[in-house]
């Protein structure tokens, strides 16, 4: 055996015994074999690349409790603001555009110039200073002597109208000072019936009454009431309820009270025989 030339040489495989194969590109000798070991595959990115994808909130459904709790806090609101402001004292102006309001609805302008109450027929208005008694003396200073002179059943010669029945027993209990020996009736529809008011009408002459729209609209109606003989009828138009409302203010009242206005209430007025007057 013939000893090796250099001693790494023993160590190399013969070119018959290699175990990778080679191959020639043909032109530059440049393995091939090789430069695919030697480079590892790159991932190929995505030309299109992904846009953030938007996010709505969507808000709940309200519902119906969420909507009553709603309303419940507006009107909470709106009778803190009515607490909070100062009481303005009506005037006829109101009442005048109250009626204008009511109307415009269902009458032409012609109608409604005829239905305009004149100045004249307004007494005095309450300037939030009077107490009922007070305020009646003011507007009739003369009332012992026209009550005496009063003897027609079925009729009064004052009409005071609230918007209740616990109102009207206030402001009864209220006029004490003015009222002295006159005889006084309440006219509203709790616990009293409309055929027992009437038969108290035709059984004795009446000089101040106090009571509800409705109730007396009804006794106007089945003449019960006759207004002719009515020399003052006076609203209480200023006071407010536990819900800061007057009198004109609940829809209900203010249809009875212009409906109880055309039963002969405006004729009368513009033929200067009833004076007008808010307390």
């Amino acid at each position: 055996m013939r000893p090796c030339a250099s001693p790494l040489s023993c160590f190399l495989p013969s070119p018959s015994h290699s175990t990778t194969p080679e191959a020639s590109d043909g032109e530059g000798g440049r393995d091939v074999g090789t430069t695919q070991q030697d480079t590892a595959p790159v991932p190929v990115l995505s030309k299109k690349t992904k846009q953030p994808m938007e996010c709505f909130l969507v808000q709940p459904k309200e519902t119906k409790e969420d909507a009553t709790k709603t309303k419940k806090r507006r009107k909470k609101k709106i009778t803190d603001i009515l607490a909070k402001s100062e009481p303005k004292p009506g005037t006829p102006e109101d009442l005048q555009k109250l009626m204008k309001d009511y109307y415009s609805s269902s009458r032409s302008v012609i109608e409604l110039e005829e239905l305009k109450l004149p100045d004249s027929c307004f007494l005095k208005s309450n300037d939030l200073t009077h107490s009922l008694s007070s305020y009646l003396k003011e507007i009739c200073p003369k009332w012992v002597k026209l009550r005496k002179n009063h003897t027609e059943k079925k009729s009064v010669l004052m009409l005071i109208i609230c918007s209740s029945a616990i109102r009207a027993l206030e402001l009864m209990r209220s006029m004490t000072a003015f009222r002295g020996d006159s005889k006084v009736m309440k006219l509203f529809a709790k616990h009293i019936k409309v055929q027992e008011q009437v038969k108290l009408l035709e059984k004795r002459a009446v000089h101040l009454a106090v009571g509800t729209p409705g109730r007396i609209k009804e006794l106007v109606k089945q003449g019960g009431l006759d207004l002719n003989p009515l020399k003052f009828l006076v609203f209480d138009w200023n006071w407010r309820d536990q819900k800061l409302r007057r009198m004109m203010d609940i829809p209900e009242i203010r249809k009875e009270v212009f409906e109880l206005l055309e039963m002969g209430v405006l004729s009368l007025c513009k033929s200067e025989s009833l004076k007008l007057g808010l307390f």
